[in-house]
């Protein structure tokens, strides 16, 4: 990547960043920098004498003003930073957001969809130009590709939030313990940490540390809530919970979100910024009401039948999803993507066949894998000899179209993996493709019948 960046090193004036070697080798206006990925390409620099600058000096380079909060985890990334970023634009503060939905910067958007963090030259270029317009926050999502290739080396984090630690991405980490270290690595500092004390996985430096909890008693816990219609829940912050007097605050909380994972989003963004601004805890939460969730993320398509879409991709983030409709038949459409972690794809039809009555099995994004060989993986979990209905249609929109017909007036009908994503990649085609079209057109059509 070359970003425009004009800077002085070593005494030489340059007009140009970039990490990649061949672009620096043939042009004497280009400073390159080397990051742990290109590392082994510094060599022909070397060779020729030529500027090299390590990453972990470009903050030396950049205005990088803006309090920076990071969130990770293996789901909830994108919806509590989109709070947290909603919130903090209500109280006052100029913020930006940077994700997997795009580059935000007060209430507008810069940049569409790309990478959960991207390159360490764009992520510095994007935090340059949030201190620009004035940003006081920067909100990002932190993945563990990130955190493993040092895509945030040099910078200095206000806060740091960990939302839970199940099995992802397992094609590129190895194993879960690695995976689980490599997450957990990020809140070894001293940084302010906010962790969900109900994960038992999280592992992290004491020091400075807030947690939040439903089942857990700490600095932000919930003494009552109810998943009908939306969220709601009574909750109480102690800023110190070892003595239950401290500083104690309460409030009720409204939320149109639903399920169980999504009141977890809530209380790591709220106890995100009680932590950072020390505002009272009502002044906080009277800012969550404006918040009407994240598209593609639980998005309600339809109420009568009622359809929602989501990007749960992994077999914990059905899970939460069908524990939040326990009391609803469920019936459910989902893939696994080509070309990514195989070992989660039987965990995933494990758990669809423990929660839904009717599943249907079709492709995610299969990429370069046969879709047919996906389903296969998914299969694997679900037992020779089903008590409830599969059905196996490879072609997405026609499972969709399957699953809408054969709804009941008392089902629910979930459709996972995609969320807001308007495209699906079958071999090398990039195709337009959206569930939410997809279910709003057919519902139509069923009405004009």
């Amino acid at each position: 990547m070359k970003i425009p960046k004009p800077i002085e090193y070593n005494k030489k004036k340059y007009a140009f960043l970039s990490d990649d070697s061949r672009i620096a080798c043939n042009d004497s206006d280009v400073l390159f920098v080397q990051t742990k990925q290109n590392a082994p390409f510094a060599k022909e620099l070397i060779d020729k004498g030529l500027d090299i600058l390590p990453a972990q000096d470009l903050h030396k380079y950049f205005n990088l003003t803006p309090k920076i909060i990071g969130i990770t985890g293996t789901n909830g990334k994108t919806t509590t930073a989109a709070i947290i970023y909603s919130i903090l634009l209500d109280m006052g503060y100029l913020c930006a957001l940077l994700g997997t939905r795009g580059f935000f910067a007060n209430d507008k958007q810069l940049r569409g969809k790309g990478l959960t963090t991207p390159s360490i030259l764009e992520l510095y270029e994007d935090i340059e130009q949030a201190a620009v317009l004035g940003c006081e926050f920067f909100i990002m999502e932190v993945s563990s590709h990130a955190i493993t290739q040092e895509r945030i080396i040099g910078l200095d984090f206000c806060a740091k939030v960990l939302t839970n630690i199940t099995s992802d991405h397992l094609d590129y980490h190895k194993t879960l313990e690695e995976y689980i270290r490599v997450k957990n690595s990020f809140f070894a500092d001293t940084t302010l940490k906010i962790i969900n004390r109900d994960e038992p996985k999280a592992s992290f430096n004491p020091t400075n540390a807030y947690g939040y909890g439903i089942e857990a008693k700490t600095h932000l816990s919930v003494s009552a809530y109810s998943l009908t219609q939306g969220l709601s829940g009574h909750i109480i912050w102690r800023e110190d919970p070892r003595n239950r007097d401290s500083n104690l605050q309460e409030s009720l909380i409204e939320s149109p979100l639903y399920g169980l994972h999504n009141l977890y989003n809530i209380l790591a963004a709220l106890a995100c910024i009680k932590a950072l601004t020390k505002a009272p805890l009502q002044e906080i939460i009277k800012h969550l009401e404006n918040f009407a969730g994240v598209s593609g993320r639980m998005e309600v398509i339809s109420q009568d039948p009622l359809v929602i879409v989501d990007f749960a991709h992994t077999h914990d983030g059905m899970r939460q999803i069908f524990e939040s409709f326990k009391s609803r038949k469920i019936s459910v459409v989902f893939g696994a993507g080509g070309d990514r972690d195989k070992s989660k794809r039987p965990k995933m039809g494990r758990c669809a066949y423990d929660y839904a009555q009717k599943i249907y099995i079709t492709s995610d994004n299969p990429r370069s894998e046969d879709p047919q060989a996906i389903i296969a993986d998914i299969l694997a979990g679900i037992p020779p000899h089903p008590a409830h209905p599969i059905t196996i249609e490879a072609d997405r929109k026609r499972a969709i179209h399957m699953a809408l017909d054969a709804l009941e007036p008392d089902e629910i009908l979930l459709v996972l993996g995609k969320g807001d994503e308007t495209n699906q990649i079958i071999g090398g085609e990039n195709i337009h493709f959206d569930d939410r079209e997809i279910i709003r057109e057919h519902l139509i059509h069923k009405t004009r019948k």
